[in-house]
């Protein structure tokens, strides 16, 4: 199908913000307001096609995203800016100077979105509340879906939408709900108004879909590979999108007529009333987008970011699981290779090629070019084109460069240090250090030698080059540095003061609604709670402290009948109660009634989307469960359901959620080694290999499902298990690490494999 239309290129740059732009707001002709994780919201006024930055706006605590803007009235001369922050709060700021004029506080967790409503400022949360203000004062709040609140917008009649990580858009006349939007199969991220037509909405399924206001789907466009984050319309029927694959995608009746890679995700777009396009990018650029030849950049400009699209490109390509970035050049081939059919990989332009070493002519036949294979997850460091198990950086001192230490775990680490020295023309003198430096960063501390071996250098018992050993064929028993764990681990530090404060808080809100006024917390009760927490400070007591059964039942009572986005700070007390030895036992009668009150709340909390507070305590309150044998039998009955309420924290960018998750799996191979249940060892494994295998998580998280990983295939009944599993990898991937613990634990695991 043809269709009429001329291609975006580049306007300009606008460089300013110092991490991720996350939000973009067109101020009318005047300027654009852009929001950040650096916690500014920055002005950038227009001159002529041009704009120029004019004001930091200076207020937030924590990153900015939703942005809105306030055209000139006699408040705002100038005009004004609406932002909503990760803080909870919601800033108003004067544009004529600057300042903040306005701090609207009642979120409990990160304000996702804001709009204007005539003169009443609306704004949305992951409290699943939305908020109305006017002049600085909240007028009404209400509970507008079940999950967080994404997006909310005003339709020119009057109405609001949301869009909500409960994956529907709800329709609102004022606080009641007219029509709910189904369709979209996961998060609806952001919203847009499309004129005369409907309302746009971009997905983390991946589309965006235009809805008639009665709920019919008018259109939908998929071409993203990743989330959606939003969308928005011109008046000449283009839409724009933006996405965390990197792109922004202009659509044309239905059908994209253009890409526009950038060099990061693109987190926001929005039109210009001319026409031109603004994207907002992770690398912490603004940039403005044209079809008219008179706005766009020059060709220097166009070529610098045509540089630095490739330079991104190349960083994140990958040739056979190794980094192109991290290839040598073509002049790595000028090196004669040291034996027939040597392979060398090299870096030839944006693409890596093999070539192999021919001896009979004395050169490097090129073999072809290498492309990404499935191993992209277990790279091996690589030096003049050869991989290693480690590539070490070595800081002689006195004023020297820092050298590259190339190993691998099957080498002498004598031998190694021989060859180094001599290559890097170093004294011999410094032999024992760089040896000892390879074991202590190679995880091989325990590296025995030969004592008949003599050390041609220093005489001493040593490697001699060339030399056969003389040790024993027999192999004596392996020794592990980090397996098998034992004793469980838990979450034992507690904020006290804080958890009260916000127990208080929310019972406050409750009681100036008058629909939940009912719900609120008694003086008395809420000075019961108060005793509870005097008595799980006092650890120094725990042997002879009580708690009371009503004590229990209370704090059952306020998560079974609170909000949901309430009940985090219950169950931190609960978490610590467990760890309280009467407290755990008197909970426990509530666990083993017909209706058992920790499944319940657990199966409460969980249930997608969870709210990140709830999720983050709740877990932490199983996983502290296994301090107190009198659960074991409940945490295993309940092992099946318990680990795939949870599974979620595994793939969590949050590193809490990772640490939590890692930990819990921990807890339980301890737990099912001991019981000897193979079954549940077997899904415990899985678990752990599952984290194991992700990149991007934090160290401590993936040492604990390594040490869970080690100890059930040490202890445990799943070693062949664990090998049909390819476990071999994971050993080999970590033992790569350049953090020793990880290396170690990796090592530990090698040897099982054995």
């Amino acid at each position: 199908m043809d269709i009429d239309f001329n291609e975006y290129q580049l306007s300009s740059e606008l460089q300013g913000h110092e991490d991720d732009v996350r939000g973009i707001c067109v101020c009318g002709n005047a300027g654009i307001a852009t929001s950040s994780r650096d916690r500014t919201v920055r002005y950038w006024s227009q001159e002529g096609h041009k704009y120029a930055a004019s004001k930091i706006l200076l207020g937030h605590t924590s990153f900015v995203g939703p942005l809105a803007w306030i055209p000139p009235n006699e408040e705002f001369p100038e005009g004004g800016v609406v932002s909503g922050g990760m803080d909870t709060l919601v800033l108003v700021w004067d544009l004529r100077t600057g300042e903040k004029v306005q701090t609207l506080n009642g979120h409990q967790l990160q304000v996702t979105s804001v709009a204007l409503d005539d003169k009443d400022i609306v704004s949305a949360s992951v409290d699943c509340t939305l908020r109305r203000w006017r002049n600085g004062q909240p007028t009404e709040f209400w509970e507008a879906h079940k999950a967080a609140i994404q997006a909310v917008i005003k339709l020119p009649s009057g109405e609001l939408v949301t869009g909500s990580s409960d994956t529907t858009l709800k329709l609102w006349r004022g606080s009641k709900c007219i029509h709910t939007f189904t369709g979209h199969t996961d998060t609806v991220r952001g919203l847009a108004v499309m004129s005369d037509l409907g309302i746009l909405s971009a997905s983390h399924d991946g589309s965006i879909r235009l809805w008639a206001v009665s709920g019919e789907v008018l259109m939908e466009m998929v071409g993203h590979t990743s989330i959606v984050y939003s969308a928005d319309s011109h008046i000449s029927g283009l839409i724009v999108s933006a996405s965390e694959d990197c792109s922004a995608k202009i659509w044309k009746d239905g059908v994209c007529v253009q890409t526009i890679e950038h060099p990061g995700c693109v987190w926001d777009a929005k039109f210009l009333d001319n026409g031109d396009i603004v994207t907002a990018c992770s690398d912490g650029v603004i940039r403005i987008w044209t079809v008219h030849q008179d706005r766009m950049a020059d060709s220097l400009e166009l070529e610098s970011y045509t540089a630095q699209l490739s330079q991104y490109k190349r960083s994140r390509k990958r040739v056979g699981g190794l980094k192109l970035e991290d290839l040598p050049g073509l002049d790595a081939l000028q090196v004669p290779g040291t034996s027939d059919g040597q392979t060398k990989v090299v870096r030839e332009g944006d693409n890596g090629v093999a070539y192999a070493w021919n001896l009979r002519e004395q050169k490097w036949d090129k073999i072809g070019e290498v492309v990404d294979g499935p191993d992209n997850n277990l790279r091996r460091p690589v030096l003049d084109g050869s991989e290693y198990d480690y590539v070490f950086d070595v800081d002689i001192g006195d004023g020297e460069p820092i050298r590259k230490l190339p190993y691998n775990r099957s080498d002498n680490p004598y031998a190694t240090a021989d060859k180094w020295l001599l290559k890097e023309n170093l004294p011999l003198s410094y032999r024992q250090q760089i040896v000892e430096f390879i074991l202590q960063n190679s995880g091989q501390k325990d590296f025995n030698l030969d004592s008949s071996f003599r050390d041609p250098y220093t005489g001493s018992s040593a490697y001699i080059p060339g030399q056969t050993s003389n040790m024993s064929a027999g192999s004596a028993k392996p020794t592990f540095k980090h397996i098998p764990k034992k004793g469980v681990l838990v979450f034992d530090v507690a904020q006290f003061d804080g958890i009260l404060k916000k127990i208080t808080e929310f019972n406050n809100a409750l009681l100036s609604d008058l629909e939940k006024k009912d719900l609120s917390l008694t003086e008395l009760e809420l000075s019961r709670v108060g005793a509870i927490v005097k008595v799980l400070k006092d650890t120094s007591h725990y042997h002879s402290s009580k708690l009371a059964d009503v004590d229990i039942a209370l704090l059952l009572k306020l998560l079974n009948s609170w909000p949901l986005a309430m009940i985090f700070p219950v169950i931190d007390i609960l978490r610590m109660t467990v760890l309280h030895p009467d407290g755990a036992t008197v909970l426990l009668k509530h666990v083993e009634a017909e209706n058992d009150a920790l499944m319940e709340i657990i199966k409460k909390v969980t249930t997608n989307p969870a709210i990140p507070a709830n999720l983050l305590t709740s877990i932490r309150a199983v996983t502290n469960l296994f301090k107190n044998s009198c659960y074991y039998n409940w945490l295993q009955k309940n092992r099946s359901e318990i680990l795939d309420a949870f599974s979620s924290c595994s793939s969590s960018p949050n590193k809490n959620f990772q640490l939590s998750y890692s930990t819990l799996i921990l807890n339980y191979a301890v737990l099912l080694i001991e019981k000897k249940d193979q079954e549940g060892q077997s899904q415990v494994l899985s678990a752990a290999l599952e984290i194991a295998e992700e990149e991007n998580l934090e160290v401590d998280s993936k040492f604990r499902a390594l040490v869970a990983i080690g100890s059930l295939m040490l202890e445990g009944l799943v070693r062949k298990i664990a090998l049909d599993l390819e476990v071999e990898d994971i050993a080999k991937a970590a033992k790569a690490s350049k953090e020793a613990k990880i290396a170690e634990v990796g090592v530990d695991i090698e040897l099982l494999t054995k």
